[in-house]
């Protein structure tokens, strides 16, 4: 990629935020982000307000710390998601950067599709969690609780929540490996 190209690149995601290839999509994402974002904002307000409930009036709360696990275990869980409309997931890049751009076209679309698949299989075993954490034996819906004192229904909360992330991060690889193959390339 050229610096021209890289600047052009650079630009789009600082207008927009997701790269051009992660498509409408990506750019939802990312915007959505900052209720994430928030989220862990207000989890950082809540264990000040259980501190400050805790060691100054005497009083703990029973719902403080639960609060900031699911809020902070959402923002992780969504993190993932918002990692590939960025194209800011993990890769190798001691090989990577050494391509030139036709091969490294060929490998977005490879990585893009493995991810893909990747993120399919792991919806199908989240599935499996679902079913489990959202319906009783004998169908009706009753949603996963925690199990504590104040008992919420954060754990199965969470796992639908981690099911439709990983149903969107298939649907986004697939978004990207399309998009990367489309992408015209310049020798």
């Amino acid at each position: 990629m050229s610096e021209t190209e890289k600047l052009k690149e650079l630009q789009h995601q600082v207008a927009d935020g997701a790269i051009p290839e992660a498509g409408l999509l990506g750019r939802l994402v990312v915007k959505l982000g900052m209720v994430f974002a928030i989220g862990i904002v207000l989890s950082a307000l809540i264990l000040f307000y259980e501190v400050i409930m805790r060691y100054v009036f005497n009083s703990p709360t029973v719902w403080a710390h639960e609060t900031v696990v699911f809020l902070s275990a959402i923002a992780f869980i969504f993190g993932g998601l918002y990692a590939a409309a960025l194209n800011r997931h993990i890769r190798v890049v001691l090989i990577y950067d050494t391509l030139g751009p036709r091969l490294r076209r060929a490998f977005d679309v490879i990585i893009s599709a493995v991810c893909m698949i990747s993120s399919g299989f792991f919806a199908w075993a989240s599935w499996q969690s679902v079913k489990r954490a959202v319906w009783t034996p004998t169908g009706d819906i009753h949603i996963e609780t925690s199990g504590s004192a104040w008992n919420p229904p954060y754990p199965g909360m969470m796992k639908v929540f981690l099911l439709v992330i990983l149903v969107v991060l298939a649907v986004q690889f697939f978004v990207l490996a399309i998009n990367y193959a489309r992408r015209k390339v310049e020798d």
